[in-house]
């Protein structure tokens, strides 16, 4: 048995229902339409996933060193023990995102043990693409106290083989309800030694990549929930109940999960609509100043606050490594990038005169709560969830 939820209801269904009108808004940005500015936007979001992801874990990494890690570039500051696991979950988001667009593809066993190897193959104490080998608990960090127990090692293998019968073949209404309850079983079975979060939020990823409502890339909750982390451990918490329960009521964690959704969309328009602006005021400047178009590029990534580095000006106007270095002083003598740094280690910042426009051009942020006037589940003030295993 697991934890299940049968269908939405009418408050649930209307969340729903908006957010998939914002994200069909998205579509047209990103698919119908796409710009030239639109790869750039898909990096940004991969690296504030990627980002958010990880930071829920414990592990840190800069917005550069992530875009960094999304085109396959060297960090700049990341450890070499931090930049192995973030190098793991960039690729087990790769993985997970290129299968995905096979009309025929299933989340197997195989697949699920894959994406969890190339999360955790950085540390071979996490037994990478294995299921743990006995009990695991979760201990919160600071008091010591157990906050979640692992279902029983010998019903674990079982249970998963439910699970993935469910996100592949269950008559399910709603593809966020399938991503939310596949998430939500495999966090409180706690299937692994280590890694399990960031396992449940990619496959959660991968059922929504199959959705057919925009590109794969913009489906993640994951930025939300790294944003969002209290909230996060605490509706696990009160849904879970410290241990495998899977008669408890998932509605807390159902209806976290579609706002999150929403307000994620939400985030993804108004960031998409305040690029598309940004990108039209600077190519008019860049135009002004009689230079190549392309360099608009270096200037709307610097404007949106990323540190602009050699490699990642290379990918966005798709240019030489010299012709890049060119470019980028080009725009330092024009007195719209700052550089910082030294050698390897340089970088370009946006200068006045372009963090002025982005700062002209920004949008207010929506403050709209999907579910406003709904009562909400209470949630318990329990402590974080899956903090640290034991």
């Amino acid at each position: 048995m697991l934890f299940t939820y049968n269908a939405l209801d009418d408050e649930e269904k209307h969340v729903e229902a908006a957010t998939a009108r914002i994200r069909s808004e998205l579509r047209r940005y990103v698919v119908t339409e796409p710009r030239r500015w639109t790869g750039l936007l898909a990096r940004m979001t991969r690296a504030r996933a990627l980002v958010s992801s990880n930071s829920v874990e414990g592990i840190h990494v800069s917005d550069e060193d992530a875009i960094a890690a999304i085109d396959g570039e060297d960090p700049a500051s990341t450890d070499r023990e931090t930049w192995r696991a973030v190098v793991g979950y960039r690729e087990a988001m790769d993985y997970i995102l290129q299968r995905r667009q096979s009309p025929s593809f299933v989340i197997t066993e195989d697949v699920l043990l894959a994406v969890h190897f190339m999360i955790c193959q950085s540390d071979l104490t996490s037994n990478p693409g294995r299921y743990r080998p006995g009990w695991v608990g979760v201990r919160n960090a600071k008091t010591g106290e157990l906050v979640h127990e692992g279902v029983d090692r010998d019903r674990l293998e079982p249970l998963i083989h439910e699970v993935l019968d469910y996100v592949n073949h269950a008559e399910v209404e709603s593809v966020f309800l399938r991503a939310a309850m596949t998430h939500l079983n495999l966090v409180i079975l706690h299937p692994f030694t280590d890694g399990n979060g960031r396992t449940a939020r990619c496959i959660h990823t991968a059922v929504l990549a199959g959705d057919g409502i925009v590109a794969p890339t913009f489906s993640s909750i994951e930025e939300y929930i790294g944003h969002n982390q209290q909230e996060y451990y605490d509706v696990l918490s009160k849904v879970g109940g410290g241990a495998w329960n899977p008669r408890r009521n998932a509605k807390p964690w159902v209806r976290f999960c579609l706002g999150g959704h929403y307000r994620q969309a939400q985030t993804l328009l108004r960031r998409t609509r305040e690029l598309e602006r940004v990108y039209a005021e600077l190519s008019n400047l860049v135009e002004a100043r009689g230079l190549p178009d392309r360099m608009a590029m270096a200037l709307v990534q610097a404007a949106f606050g990323s540190r602009v580095r050699n490699a990642s000006y290379r990918v966005s106007a798709d240019v030489s490594k010299n012709l890049a270095s060119r470019d980028l002083k080009v725009l330092v003598d024009a007195n719209l990038l700052v550089p910082e740094g030294e050698r390897r280690g340089r970088f370009y910042v946006a200068s006045p005169t372009v963090a002025k426009i982005r700062q002209e051009l920004r949008l207010p942020k929506s403050a709209d709560d999907p579910f406003a006037g709904i009562p909400s589940p209470q949630l318990s003030g329990q402590t974080s969830l899956f903090p640290e295993n034991v």
